[in-house]
């Protein structure tokens, strides 16, 4: 049994063990400096209440073994507390003031600690080379009056009347928005650690009511990072929010450890991680379980790939537990700059509509092709349909148009997306509903590889399953027990697939080019 030391702050530490079990597994414990802090089943571990500029031993002990590491905490200038600043923490005063002044009056490389209580507040703008700490029982609680939020502007034109910057966003598209209850614009190595709670309280206000409709600006984020880098969260737990979860946008070099993020299983569109035209990301040990897709990875709808073009690249989600949502890992919908390296393993899918979903449509552009896929040893319970691809995806006004959802062959142009080579290996589905696998491309632009491999389906009994439709397009007809249905693509690989409880016997395949099939069992 092997671990390694993932990320140190200034006053905890995040380590992984290295086993092949999913997200948890036989109990281990943790002792530091020689006694015992921590007793735990899952595979990523965070630990909180350290001192800075500090030497550790850390020891980790599971099934007879054990295996102990060094490490340093990083150095912190001063520790300044909220409570120095006037805060009342009593959930009902405004804080808002005194909680912005202690994050910008911190120094560089200075925490500001914001201890147990409850902090009623307007959102909060963060600062570089500084650390949040929120300590065990202190809760950041939204106002949930909109008129009191302060607007991102969607585009502002620079002063040479040629460029142009982008602060506000909405599904994909450079508008006003809603700051979010903790934002961050222009930032550079800043943390967000501690055992505290993010809530962004929108079930107090009205921002789940008509939700597809802009009030006075567009719906805010609980946590909104933009055009920043290096930017770490560890540790926190983040509900309630009016709109997507935590959204980092136009980011570099960012990483979430130990994060849990809840939100009501009606609330609508309350994503719970989607990184949007951001590199090099990772996604650690952390628990989702919302209103919408539980991750969606995206990078923007056609104005922000022509002009300011930045392709998600380079997405690392391992050991973490998704559960309650629409999708398990989503790519798409707006993905007009295109998503490449992706790669998820070690994870539980539980209970979500759909787990892998890739979801695309025309009009999102050429530079919209999503490759480098890659989905590996998920454990899948009670999933409705284990994977979907959609081409058709009928979002947007003119998601329903002849233009997005007429099936036969379009001219290939500068609107026409590509999806890239997909692969799927090492994976358990139990309690598999309407299908496993429903993947529909483009007549014009198929998909262009499918990889399916050591894989165990087993569907639910007959009487017990739901007919659904397992793509959002139009004129597509609900299933029940399909095991594979492929339309529109290159090239398919079946290899060492046990499908056992399925109302067919054998995948069905229309506008396959190439099929390699090896060891497929239906049971």
């Amino acid at each position: 049994m092997n671990f390694e030391i993932r990320a140190i702050f200034c006053r905890s530490v995040t380590i992984e063990l290295d086993r092949d079990v999913p997200y948890c597994g036989e109990p281990v414990t943790v002792l530091l400096n020689g006694e015992e802090v921590l007793r735990d089943e899952r595979n990523v571990l965070s630990l909180q209440g350290l001192q800075p500029d500090t030497d550790y031993e850390l020891t980790v002990r599971c099934e007879g073994q054990e295996q102990t590491k060094s490490f340093r905490t990083k150095w912190e200038s001063v520790l300044l507390d909220v409570r120095a600043f006037g805060v009342k923490g009593d959930g009902v005063s405004n804080d808002t003031a005194a909680l912005q002044a202690a994050i910008y009056a911190c120094p560089q490389y200075g925490t500001v600690r914001v201890p147990k209580g409850v902090y009623f507040t307007l959102p909060l703008f963060l600062k570089s080379e500084s650390t949040l700490l929120l300590e065990e029982g202190a809760v950041l609680l939204g106002d949930p009056d909109r008129n009191h939020y302060p607007i991102l502007p969607g585009m502002v034109q620079g002063t040479d009347e040629k460029s142009e910057y982008n602060f506000g966003t909405w599904e994909g598209n450079p508008l006003d928005s809603f700051a979010g209850l903790i934002t961050g614009i222009g930032l550079h190595d800043v943390d967000i650690i501690g055992n505290g709670v993010i809530d962004g309280n929108a079930e107090a206000g009205d921002w789940w009511e008509n939700a597809k409709v802009r009030r006075i600006a567009w719906r805010p984020n609980a946590v909104f990072i933009a055009h920043s880098e290096n930017v770490r969260m560890q540790g926190v737990t983040v509900r309630n929010s009016p709109c997507w979860t935590v959204h980092p946008y136009y980011c570099d070099h960012i990483s979430f450890y130990n994060l849990t993020i809840w939100n009501p299983s009606d609330s609508p569109n309350t994503d719970g991680f989607d990184p949007e035209s951001c590199r090099d990301v990772l996604l650690l040990g952390t628990k989702i379980s919302v209103g919408d897709d539980c991750v969606a990875i995206k990078s923007g709808k056609l104005y922000m790939s022509r002009y300011h073009f930045v392709r998600t690249d380079g997405v690392e989600i391992r050991n973490c537990l998704f559960e309650r949502g629409h999708g398990s890992v989503t790519v798409g919908s707006e993905v007009a700059g295109g998503v490449e390296n992706v790669h998820i393993t070690r994870c539980i899918f539980d209970g979500t509509d759909r787990g892998v979903r890739i979801k695309t449509r025309r009009g999102r552009g050429d530079r919209s092709y999503l490759g480098g896929l890659v989905f590996e040893k998920i454990r899948m319970n009670r999933v409705h349909m284990a994977m979907t691809v959609n081409m058709f995806y009928f979002c947007d006004p003119d998601g329903h148009s002849d233009y997005v959802q007429d099936q036969e062959s379009h001219p290939v142009d500068d609107r026409t997306p590509v999806i890239g080579p997909i692969v799927i290996r090492d994976v358990t589905v139990t309690g598999a509903d309407a299908s496993f696998v429903c993947a529909y491309g483009l007549p014009e632009q198929p998909i262009e590889k499918i990889e399916l491999e050591n894989i165990s389906v087993e569907f639910l009994p007959e009487e017990e399953r739901t007919p659904q439709v397992p793509v959002m397009m139009d004129n597509f007809p609900k299933l029940s027990g399909r095991s594979i249905y492929l339309r529109n693509v290159k090239e398919v690989i079946l290899k060492d697939l046990t499908i056992a409880g399925a109302a067919d016997t054998e995948p069905e395949l229309i506008g396959v080019e190439s099929v390699r099939t090896e060891n497929l069992q239906y049971r």
